[in-house]
Order: C-alpha cells, then sequence, then structure tokens
C-alpha cells in the first residue's frame, strides 16, 4: 500500500486501515521554577560552610559542620530535585502519559481517541512565567492534571491537534472500504522554490 501525500506542512496519513505508529509528540516535566529555592539552599549552604571550616568554637569539629551540610543538601537539594526530575508528561500520537515517583513508579494515561475536554489555569505568576495547569476530563475516569507545565498554551494546542486527527482517523478507519483496487495516489505537490 502506497501512503498518502501531505499538502500544506501537514505530517503523512497512513492508509485508511493501516495500522498508526505512535510517535512521541512532546515529553516534559513541570517547570522547574520550584527548583529556585533550592539552588538558594545549595548557594547558602556552600557559604556557610566555606565561613566556618576552620573556624568553629570548640566543641565543634569540622566533620560536624561537614556532616550537617551534607544532610540539608540531601533533604532541601537532592531529595526535591530527583522528585522533579522523577515527574514526567509524556504527549504521543495515540495518548497523554503522566508518570512520577522514584522508587514507586505510578503511571496514568488518556488516549486522545476517547475524547477529553481540555481546561487551562493560569495564574499571575505561572503568566508570567508561561506556564499553567491543563486538566483533562473525558468523563469517565478521574481528570488527569498536568500540573504548572511550560508553555501551558502551546501544550493546549498539540493536545487539541491530537484528539482532532486521533478521532478523523478513528472515524476513517471505521468506515467500510470500497470494494476493487485502491484509488490512485495524488500527485506529490511541487517542492518551493528558494
Amino acid at each position: 500500500m502506497t501512503q498518502p501525500t501531505s499538502y500544506g506542512g501537514r505530517p503523512l496519513t497512513p492508509a485508511p486501515g493501516a495500522p498508526t505508529p505512535e510517535l512521541l509528540v512532546a515529553r516534559f516535566r513541570p517547570h522547574a521554577r520550584r527548583l529556585g529555592w533550592s539552588a538558594l539552599v545549595l548557594i547558602a549552604v556552600a557559604g556557610v560552610c566555606g565561613y566556618f571550616y576552620g573556624n568553629l568554637p570548640a566543641p565543634f569539629e569540622n566533620w560536624m559542620l561537614l556532616t550537617a551540610a551534607a544532610v540539608v543538601v540531601l533533604l532541601l537539594v537532592v531529595l526535591p530535585y530527583l522528585a522533579w526530575a522523577a515527574h514526567v508528561y509524556t504527549i504521543t500520537t495515540r495518548r497523554v502519559m503522566e508518570r512520577r515517583g522514584v522508587l514507586s513508579v505510578k503511571r496514568r494515561e488518556l488516549a486522545h481517541v476517547r475524547g477529553y475536554t481540555l481546561k487551562v489555569h493560569r495564574a499571575p505568576l505561572q503568566r508570567m512565567w508561561g506556564a499553567g495547569t491543563i486538566t483533562l476530563n473525558n468523563g469517565i475516569d478521574a481528570p488527569l492534571r498536568l500540573a504548572d507545565i511550560p508553555s501551558a498554551e502551546l501544550v493546549h494546542e498539540a493536545l487539541v491537534d491530537q484528539v482532532e486527527v486521533s478521532q478523523i482517523l478513528a472515524h476513517r478507519d471505521a468506515q467500510p472500504l470500497p470494494p476493487g483496487p485502491p484509488p490512485p495516489v495524488p500527485p506529490r505537490p511541487p517542492l518551493p522554490q528558494g
């Protein structure tokens, strides 16, 4: 089977009845601005260690200072970073997935073909950073919240496009194929002169 050509920069669509491959559209994490406090803590701990190392009062030793600094950095810098890095949203041509957790991974997904409503919430601080929270609700499952994501408007547009394309392809594939040979493939559009 040949694949239809595309016009206007749209991606190629598979022939009717052919399986549609699942392609990655976007993969992102929540906005990283919440790690700003962790960065300030790291800078403060480095400054305090540099100032007090070798200048501690009599009952304290340098190893105590370094141990306390290591505990503070582990609790207030490393763990928040790992929690942020382990929370990933993935949009493919078939579904939206959320994966979170370092040791015990929780995963949720929502198929585009089932359709869902999109609700975008952008607080004033989120607007300043270009972020927002998108809630996907299909009316059956619990809503899927894409919380505090960067470029919320762009993600919203991508999700709307994916739902539309998935439903068009599902409707097209649900129609019976006409008997006889497949229709001829239209000629490719000319390349732009440039």
